[in-house]
């Protein structure tokens, strides 16, 4: 009798009872749901919960991802569908690789993006060696991007909804990482789709807000983390106009931002003022007219490259890019420098872009993410 061989939900050629994937699982709705539907599925499925920052501290924290009262409702819902979950240590890993890059990029003038680096450098390499370890053939997890199968390899699309599409910060997910993701969220229209399921399923996140803020960084206030990780951080300086001349004091550069208009304790002028430079060597802010903010050309580096076409190899490519997560792609034509560098033309020049941000791109037309890299020279 031969053996079934049809492909399965997951891309494989055997049945799901053999196909052991493992989910990254943050304690979150959207990943709960990912192991439900995969274990309901008959898939051999494994949970792994990354502990990334501290216990106490995240106890009494709503909003956040990867702590204390997050592993325990990941525990919650391996134990009421019936699969084995692990929690790893990764509190070193996390400091090392994502924490101690946001404190020093935040004193470098730069607008860190630490979830992209924490995918990067942490779920994507360490959780995803893992996987292999436990001899899965696949890892899935919980975030809103879709994969295909292409013509040449396996492709990474922007998701259905494009309103929780999360393709800004997988960016640098890389070709051999894709081969082994899998994202099962990535086509449903909405959230509210997302949480139907979850009752469904009759997991206890069902109705679990979303995560906000960086999981490090209380209520937002970045400043803070950054005076804790690095005392003296934020020490006073001036702020300056483009041609250097004294207008102010300020209580710290790293407490600004490119762009910000509201703040600055400058008052009786004529036109508004934006920040449109940091100096953290002068430790000066350098503010300027709105149209001192427009940027046309943006250099980009440590470029991850998913197109067909080898990249260095075009002169030209006609893409469109997203500049910031909240925005949507806009035309542009990268013109590479070197295998992992290249000017970015914006057709519609953009304000307020800021070293240390991503570049995102996206094919000309359709939903085909081509990669990205790091702006690291905004002005």
């Amino acid at each position: 009798m031969n053996r079934d061989t049809r492909v399965n939900s997951l891309g494989f050629a055997k049945s799901p009872a053999e196909t052991r994937v493992v989910v990254a699982m943050s304690g979150g709705v959207d990943s709960s749901v990912v192991a439900a539907e995969l274990a309901t599925q008959g898939y051999d499925v494994i949970g792994v919960t990354l502990q990334l920052y501290d216990h106490g501290a995240a106890l009494a924290k709503s909003g956040a991802c990867c702590a204390g009262r997050d592993i325990h409702d990941a525990r919650r819902v391996a134990e009421t569908l019936g699969f084995p979950h692990y929690v790893l240590d990764y509190e070193n890993t996390f400091k090392e690789a994502v924490i101690d890059e946001f404190a020093d990029s935040y004193l470098a003038g730069a607008t860190p993006v630490p979830c992209i680096r924490c995918n990067e450098r942490v779920k994507f390499r360490d959780l995803l060696e893992t996987a292999r370890d436990l001899d899965a053939d696949c890892m899935a997890t919980g975030h809103y991007i879709q994969r295909a199968e292409g013509a040449a390899k396996a492709e990474l699309h922007m998701a259905a909804d494009s309103a929780r599409d999360q393709s800004y910060f997988l960016f640098s997910t890389t070709q051999e990482q894709l081969d082994y993701l899998r994202f099962p969220l990535g086509h449903l229209q909405s959230k509210a789709e997302t949480r139907a399921l979850a009752q469904k399923y009759g997991l206890s996140v069902a109705d679990k807000p979303d995560s906000q803020d960086i999981c490090f960084v209380p209520n937002g206030n970045y400043a803070a983390v950054i005076e804790k990780l690095r005392p003296g951080a934020a020490d006073p300086g001036d702020i300056v106009d483009q041609e250097g001349n004294i207008l102010g004091n300020h209580r710290g550069v790293i407490h600004y931002t490119i762009g910000q208009r509201r703040g600055l304790g400058i008052g009786g002028l004529a036109d508004p003022l934006y920040v449109v430079k940091l100096d953290p060597e002068k430790r000066h802010v350098v503010v300027g007219p709105k149209e001192a903010l427009t940027t046309k050309i943006v250099p980009v580096r440590e470029i991850n490259w998913l197109g067909d076409a080898a990249f260095e190899a075009q002169s030209e490519i006609a893409v469109r890019v997203r500049i910031r997560s909240t925005k949507l792609p806009s035309d542009a034509i990268i013109r590479p420098t070197g295998p992992t560098t290249a000017d970015v033309e914006l057709l519609t020049p953009e304000e307020g872009v800021s070293p240390g941000q991503a570049c995102v791109f996206y094919s000309a037309e359709g939903t085909r993410v081509l990669g990205g890299g790091w702006i690291w020279r905004g002005y």
